[in-house]
Formats: structure tokens, sequence, C-alpha cells
């Protein structure tokens, strides 16, 4: 294709007949007169061809959201740390709940060391204090990442929030039936530990519906899409 002139915005090209699009067919390169160019390619950029890109800014809504889950996630790892304090009892409770019901099962059976119940229990214990340190580690990130605004982290938070709101009505069930599941397993955690989850969930099951409102309306973080 011999020089062609130009419109002053480099869009079109006159054929002598009439004003044609510079854009090729496949999208993919651009007639800046005399040669094809890619689209986007450095030349491109420089003819002021460069694609359009987009971008998210924040709206009024996108500091309270992230202050809001770093403060839920700084209040949960201070749960999570109070956990092997007032669970430990509990755990060595269940732990004899469950010897007794089976020496009562089997009393021809063999009795249990002595120390299996303390043994249990400390390793129960363990267990808590293994769980409480992995569970601070995750709140720890959640927070950092809510002060950044991570994207990922944006969807991890709506995934657990959303497990939060699906134990709401499991725990009313447990707090409720808790004497059922006592007469089938043999021991049963205290109705009071299942209201205290229903409590925490209720605040969790709020943000959760505050953050899918913002996603629908402008996407993560609340954050508006722009060109």
């Amino acid at each position: 294709m011999p020089d062609t002139p130009l419109s002053p915005d480099g869009m079109y090209y006159w054929d002598g007949t009439n004003w044609v699009s510079t854009l090729s067919h496949d999208g993919r390169s651009r007639w800046n007169g005399s040669a094809w160019i890619p689209v986007g390619g450095p030349a491109s950029a420089s003819s002021g061809y460069a694609p359009v890109r987009t971008t998210r800014e924040p709206t009024s809504w996108t500091s309270p959201l992230q202050y809001t889950i770093a403060a839920w996630y700084a209040l949960s790892a201070i749960y999570v740390l109070s956990l092997p304090f007032w669970m430990s009892g509990l755990m060595t409770d269940m732990i004899n709940q469950s010897i007794q019901r089976q020496q009562a099962l089997n009393p021809s059976a063999s009795p249990l060391p002595a120390d299996f119940a303390g043994t249990m229990g400390s390793f129960m214990t363990g267990i808590l204090w293994v769980a409480a340190v992995f569970g601070v580690v995750i709140c720890a990130v959640a927070v950092i990442g809510a002060l950044n605004r991570w994207t990922w982290l944006w969807y991890v938070v709506l995934v657990l929030l959303g497990l939060s709101v699906v134990s709401i009505p499991l725990n009313i069930a447990s707090a409720v039936t808790g004497s059922a599941i006592s007469s089938v397993s043999g021991f049963s955690m205290p109705s009071w530990t299942y209201w205290i989850g229903i409590l925490v969930s209720i605040p969790a099951a709020a943000l959760f519906v505050w953050m899918i409102v913002a996603q629908v309306k402008q996407g993560p973080w609340a954050m508006r899409r722009i060109s």
C-alpha cells in the first residue's frame, strides 16, 4: 500500500474515495501511512496507539472495609490464642467422660493405665497450642493483606467468612441437641461453647454480607474499575 494521508487522530486513512480505518481486520496491526505497525508495540505506543488499560480506584467503602477486616482478624488472633487456656480443661473432661463410658459398657475389659487420661489431656493441649499458633499466623496474614488490599486475600476472606455463616445453624443445632449428641458419643461440649461460637459468627456473617454487596457493586475491596 503506497503512502496514504491519515486523519489527524491517525485512526483513518484516505483510500482515494473514502476514509478507512487504519486498524487491520484482525485488530493486531495498524497502518501508519507507509507500513503496518503491531498494535501495542513500541512504535504503536509512540504513535499514540497504546492499548487501553484498566485499573481500579478506591471508593468510599474501600477504607472502611480494609480496616474492618483487619480489626476482625486482629480480634480473631486474640480469640484463637485464648482457646488453649479455657479449652484444655474441657478436653480433659471429655476424655474422662469417654473413658468412664467405655468402662461402663465393657466392665470386663482391662482398666486403662492410671496416667492415660493425663497423657491424653497433655497431648490434646499440645494440639490446641499448635492450632492456635497456626491460626494466629493466618490472622496476621489477613491483617497485612487487608491493609495492602491484596486481591487474592479478598476472596480467601470471603470463603472463610462464608464458612462462619454456614456454622451458625450447625452450632445452634449442637447447642439445642447437645444431650442427644452426648447419648450417642458418650461426651459433648457444654452448650455454652456453641453459643459462644454463634455470637462470634454473627459479626462475621454481617461482614460477609457487606463484602458480597461490595463485590457485586464494585469488585474486590469495593474498588471501582476505570480505564
